[in-house]
């Protein structure tokens, strides 16, 4: 459980959609890897990773945002991310979007050392128990990016099989896509739509009262689609779950 004997430091990003729209992620991930023992910090500064306008196809945008990103995060120590999608922008697409030029090396540095949070709390800390307690039934979605990018899978479920009380229920489809994708949802929005409502009807079979997320992004998707179809199921990001904050929200 808690470990106080780390002694890492760890640069927290934030993320834009936590940052803008899901403040209680934030604070609910930094509670957990300061009850690990990691002194956390958020520099000064940092904002996006440069994501939307790479998947826009501005280059340059995104060259000059995530640019700016690799130069605040210099020397930060550890990286870590409440989102395998912005994780994956560091780590699989920096190296694209920084070949040959001068931010090469020290994106290349910056990606050794960036992390997405269960990522973190299980692979680099070594934790599986985190003493949350949630009385109910939980299922969990995989997101696309940190499961196709970064082999994320068994990490999350590590951590939820460790909730008190909690009874784990596997989500039919769950690998599958949600349908948000982020521009994906705005330039296909039909096709988008019919993928959420597959992912909602495999939802509701599990009879959950919680879905968890490891994204914002995702959860956003299918947290619209659940209260626009009435359903009883909550959604939560998986740092709320383990930090005990699931009652945040409606």
């Amino acid at each position: 459980m808690t470990n106080r004997q780390s002694g890492r430091h760890a640069a927290f990003f934030v993320t834009c959609l936590v940052d803008n729209f899901f403040p209680e992620i934030g604070e609910a991930a930094v509670r957990l890897l300061e009850d690990q023992g990691v002194q956390v910090h958020v520099p000064r500064g940092l904002t996006c990773c440069g994501q939307m306008a790479f998947n826009g196809g501005h280059r340059a945008e995104a060259y000059a945002v995530a640019g700016r990103t690799i130069e605040v995060l210099r020397g930060q120590g550890d990286v870590v991310l409440p989102s395998g999608s912005c994780t994956a922008m560091i780590r699989h697409l920096f190296p694209d979007l920084f070949r040959g030029t001068p931010h090469e090396a020290t994106a290349a540095e910056l990606i050794g050392r960036t992390y997405e949070l269960t990522e973190y709390l299980v692979d680099v800390l070594g934790v599986t128990d985190l003493g949350a307690r949630y009385e109910g039934r939980i299922t969990f979605h995989d997101a696309c990016h940190g499961l196709r990018f970064l082999g994320l899978q068994q990490q999350g479920r590590t951590l939820l099989n460790h909730v008190a009380g909690a009874e784990v229920v596997p989500l039919p489809g769950s690998t599958e896509c949600c349908g948000f994708g982020g521009m994906f949802a705005v330039k296909h929005a039909a096709i988008s739509e019919a993928m959420l409502a597959r992912k909602l009807a495999n939802i509701n079979s599990t009879e959950a009262d919680l879905l968890v997320v490891g994204d914002a992004s995702c959860m956003m998707q299918m947290a619209g689609g659940l209260s626009r179809a009435g359903s009883r199921t909550r959604t939560r990001h998986i740092a709320e779950v383990l930090a005990n904050m699931t009652g945040v929200r409606g």
